[in-house]
């Protein structure tokens, strides 16, 4: 349920540009408390939201220095672990990075965007983030497009324990 609100709550704040469009091109209608309602609780979500433009590096086990625990002790996640600087995102942070939506997952499904904010790095600071692929380097190749480029970061929650795998 919380997954969905939080997706629910992601696509308002992504769709707001467009609303912000249509409605200044219509002309301006009667009071209208249901959209007054619709246009606060879109306002407090993107209020409540922080979007980060996060210049990204991929990551995979095998790798020199890469082990098999995230910096919470949790075993790092194929497609999942996200490796940030923890002042400018917080370990435990549940992230939406829309770039990574639809990508193949190492099971076969397609990934739906979620990464978790569990590892740091001693090269990550500021506005940067590494993504786990998985074993070994063959593992990068279906998110070679996004190594080194910019992707748009949301923080949409927080989890407690271990990401989910």
């Amino acid at each position: 349920m919380r997954r969905r609100l939080t997706a629910l709550a992601a696509l308002i704040a992504l769709s707001a540009p467009l609303c912000a469009q249509a409605q200044e091109a219509a002309p301006a209608p009667a009071r209208d408390p249901i959209g007054e309602l619709i246009a606060s609780a879109m306002a407090l979500v993107a209020e409540a939201t922080q979007i980060v433009m996060m210049k990204a590096t991929l990551y995979h086990a095998g790798a020199k220095g890469v082990g098999s625990l995230d910096s919470l002790g949790c075993k790092v996640v194929a497609m999942r672990t996200a490796a940030t600087w923890p002042q400018s995102v917080p370990r435990r942070t549940v992230l939406f990075i829309k770039e990574t939506v639809g990508l193949p997952m190492p099971d076969g499904r397609e990934h739906d965007g979620y990464w978790y904010a569990s590892d740091t790095g001693g090269k990550i600071k500021g506005d940067r983030i590494d993504l786990f692929t998985g074993e070994g380097r063959a593992s990068m190749a279906a998110m070679a497009k996004l190594n080194l480029a910019t992707l748009t970061v949301q923080q949409v929650g927080k989890f407690k324990g271990c990401p989910q795998a």
